[in-house]
């Protein structure tokens, strides 16, 4: 685990390929995303390293129920009890109502080279005894996210899962993008704005237009699912998802 302030409310942490955020007003704590189910122990941790107790956490925001980003919600819940919130959709797919998630099929795919063999290693691992894992308290925000430490504005952004959502932070213009648009990832070659590799969306169209669609949003920081955060502008997203090779501009780390 590695966590990193990048602005004076945000701290982005890195877990097992995956980040989440916490977001603190000083007296409570929003949490965006939760890793896998083999992070929970960190994810928990992550809150009492910034100064809090899992008490003052007021919400979990899931940008979308796959398992590398909802791992520790289920712990949450039961030693916090706060609301989950998610998209409209995405609800039904956080109850498991339906599955839309890399196919067995898929997984085997990645065999074929160094870095997926490394890639599913590491998933069995951080998946393993959890493959069933539902969120039945998931439910839509709708006004409340305003009101949350930080306060949030909900962006639709289906594609990679059909109720995927990214949240605006307008109060420090940062926008946490989840696998919407990404910066880094293991079976990735480059760093800088992208998509995930095509095997991970459920539509790839659809994936493209939202990654396109954030790039009009009034955020000075990007806050991915994986891949370190960056600061960007539209001219610089539109160019980044013109081009693999294009290459973001690092954020300057505060401390």
């Amino acid at each position: 685990m590695k966590i990193d302030q990048i602005s004076d409310s945000v701290y982005v942490v890195a877990g097992t390929n995956v980040n989440w955020a916490l977001v603190s007003d000083g007296s409570g704590v929003t949490v965006i995303d939760a890793g896998y189910p083999a992070d929970t122990e960190d994810m928990l941790d992550s809150v009492h390293q910034i100064g809090h107790h899992l008490t003052d956490i007021a919400a979990v925001l899931l940008t979308h129920a796959h398992l590398d980003h909802m791992g520790a919600i289920p712990a949450l819940v039961e030693r916090v009890g706060m609301p989950v919130y998610t998209g409209t959709e995405e609800v039904r797919h956080a109850k498991r109502e339906y599955l839309q998630q890399i196919t067995p099929v898929g997984m085997i795919k990645q065999l074929t080279t160094h870095r997926g063999r490394r890639w599913v290693a590491h998933t069995m691992r951080a998946i393993h005894g959890h493959i069933g894992m539902a969120i039945p308290s998931a439910t839509t925000g709708d006004d409340a996210l305003a009101a949350l430490p930080g306060g949030f504005v909900a962006v639709p952004t289906p594609g990679h899962t059909s109720g995927h959502t990214a949240y605006l932070m307008p109060s420090e213009a940062v926008l946490f993008s989840g696998d919407a648009l990404v910066t880094g990832h293991p079976l990735l070659r480059h760093t800088g704005p992208q998509l995930l590799p095509a095997v991970f969306n459920h539509d790839e169209t659809l994936t493209r237009g939202s990654a396109e669609h954030l790039g009009i949003q009034p955020a000075r920081t990007l806050v991915p699912g994986h891949g370190l955060p960056i600061g960007f502008d539209a001219t610089q997203l539109a160019r980044a998802l013109g081009t693999a090779r294009h290459r973001a501009r690092p954020l300057r780390r505060l401390r």
